[in-house]
């Protein structure tokens, strides 16, 4: 901080190098003289002092007060001490010797860097560590090796998970050479990879040189050894893995696959938290835990047999039109439209939706910490806080309108249902501060869980899910298919009856006394149902890792 008595010139310099710690460029700037203003306008000026944070791997900037005023060939200078702390060579300290024109600065080139010499320039020499491991639960590599020669002994079915490298781009390229990685360098740009780009690539270390100036000397400015990247161990299980990948195998979907006792993500295949889709009638385990905490309904409850019924003035109907009641038990296994849509405006608009969140709606998904989420954007499964009319509520009790969840979320349901009613963070690595800040969140009683167990096993016994029955093993689950509307035709198929494009989804776990796994699938924009294309890759998947 400046005291009094101080000059002028000292009180420019001070101002000069404030705003050079702020990166105000415009406000340095403004502090030349006519001359060096005419000679360095503020573009240029600006793109020199870039290239030399970059240059230098800049992180921050601090300047100390004016220390007296001299003179250099004639020209008063104002003495200032100047530390720069860098990414790749360490904390560098010098005094800068400021150039003054009365209250003005008669700015030069090596003022771009604290201990440049006039006529010098900023170059540097680095070293760049091995990129670290991305590791599975028993520590298999998920990706071992540097840029392109990056692999696994699991092969292309880890790249769901892990992701990917790649050239980087923009701001990214910018600050990955900032960092002092070389110009292409590959970067993590999606996945593990993408999410904890920094602690893998570890941190280049070299020295920083100023070359030029007279005879075209080199000399040190700092210098740091490089630091190794850490590894990331995850929960996947490899050989789960693989056979989830195999089993969505070129499939547009996803699936996710869940330890059924505390959450931990086993495997992943294709959009499984990237792409929120409508559930369609998997979100009806929600609406039945709604149904049955409010008391709207009971397992004794009957229901009529009809193809469709009128909700707020519109009529919905049963899938394929079919005639569709009886009990609870069998409704919730043959899936009626007819009964479970008249269900959200009896629950009514809190209830649905304070539901909806214990199950984990309305927030972000709980892969790893909340820096790493910012910086890969998982999909969040989401309902609206005010559905709207009768209509609205009982779309969206049928898992429709503007409903939207990955299968990451519908396998985090069936976790819960197998949990007891309790919901388990579902965390994909295993490092205490790389995992989620999140505690388990009890969503319902374990009377009511048990109730939808017994529900989810007779969608597969004897419901619409039974291609996901597995000799043996008794299997608790849901499907759901999800209307988006006529599916595309070519001209040879017009004029005849347009088939619907919808999503296709199945989720369960196993087994349902003593659950193990828990599961959900999605097949997107398809013209089947759940029931028919989701539940046999849950089977396959169920099946493998049982």
């Amino acid at each position: 901080m400046l005291v009094g008595g101080t000059s002028a010139s000292e009180e420019t310099a001070s101002r000069f190098v404030d705003a050079w710690a702020r990166e105000d460029f415009e406000a340095m700037h403004g502090e030349l003289s006519p001359g060096a203003a005419r000679r360095y306008p503020l573009g240029r000026f600006t793109t020199m002092y870039e290239e030399a944070e970059v240059t230098g791997t800049v992180a921050r900037l601090e300047g100390g007060d004016p220390d007296g005023t001299g003179s250099i060939s004639g020209q008063e200078v104002v003495n200032l001490p100047v530390t720069v702390h860098t990414h790749a060579f360490g904390e560098i300290s010098a005094n800068l010797a400021l150039p003054v024109d009365g209250a003005e600065l008669a700015w030069r080139p090596h003022l771009v860097f604290p201990g440049l010499a006039p006529g010098e320039e900023l170059d540097r020499n680095v070293e760049v560590p091995e990129r670290a491991p991305i590791l599975a639960r028993d520590r298999t590599p998920l990706a071992e090796g540097d840029g392109a020669a990056r692999s696994s002994p699991v092969g292309g079915a880890t790249l769901y998970v892990a992701g990917e490298l790649g050239a980087p781009k923009g701001e990214q390229a910018v600050a990955v050479q900032r960092r002092g990685f070389p110009v292409g360098t590959l970067v993590g740009t999606s996945g593990l990879e993408l999410a904890f780009e920094t602690r893998l690539a570890g941190q280049p270390g070299g020295e920083l040189i100023a070359v030029g100036g007279q005879g075209g000397t080199k000399r040190v400015l700092g210098a740091a050894d490089p630091v190794e990247g850490e590894p990331v161990r995850t929960t996947i299980n490899p050989d789960l893995q693989e056979a989830t990948a195999e089993a969505l195998g070129n499939t547009f979907g996803g699936v996710a696959v869940l330890d059924a006792k505390n959450g931990n993500v086993l495997g992943l295949a294709g959009i499984a938290f990237s792409s929120p889709q409508p559930p369609g009638s998997t979100f009806k385990i929600v609406t039945t835990v709604a149904a049955l905490e409010a008391g709207v309904v009971k397992l004794s409850d009957t229901f009529p047999v009809e193809t469709s019924t009128v909700v707020g003035g519109r009529e919905i109907s049963n899938a394929h039109d079919e005639p569709c009641g009886g009990t609870f038990t069998q409704s919730f296994a043959r899936s009626c439209n007819t009964v479970f849509a008249p269900l959200g405006p009896e629950i009514g608009n809190d209830g649905l939706v304070n539901t909806s969140e214990r199950f984990g709606f309305n927030s972000p998904p709980t892969l790893y910490n909340a820096e790493a989420r910012a910086i890969t954007e998982p999909g969040e499964s989401t309902i609206p806080t005010s559905i709207g009319t009768d209509l609205d509520l009982g779309v969206s009790a049928i898992g429709q309108g503007e409903v939207l969840a990955t299968p990451l979320e519908l396998a985090s349901i069936s976790q819960t249902i197998a949990a007891g009613g309790v919901r388990s963070p579902t965390p994909m690595v295993t490092e205490p501060e790389l995992g989620p800040d999140a505690e388990p969140v009890k969503v319902t009683s374990g009377k009511i869980a048990s109730t939808v167990r017994d529900l989810m096993v007779g969608v597969v016994e004897g419901g619409t899910g039974t291609a996901a029955a597995i000799p043996g093993v008794e299997v608790a689950g849901k499907t759901g298919t999800a209307e988006l509307g006529p599916a595309p035709v070519s001209p040879e198929e017009q004029g005849g009856e347009q088939e619907q494009e919808q999503d296709a989804w199945f989720t369960a776990f196993a087994p349902a006394g003593n659950p193990k796994l828990a599961v959900a699938v999605l097949v997107a924009s398809t013209t089947e149902d759940g029931g028919t294309v989701a539940a046999p890759i849950a089977r396959e998947v169920l099946a493998a890792g049982l």
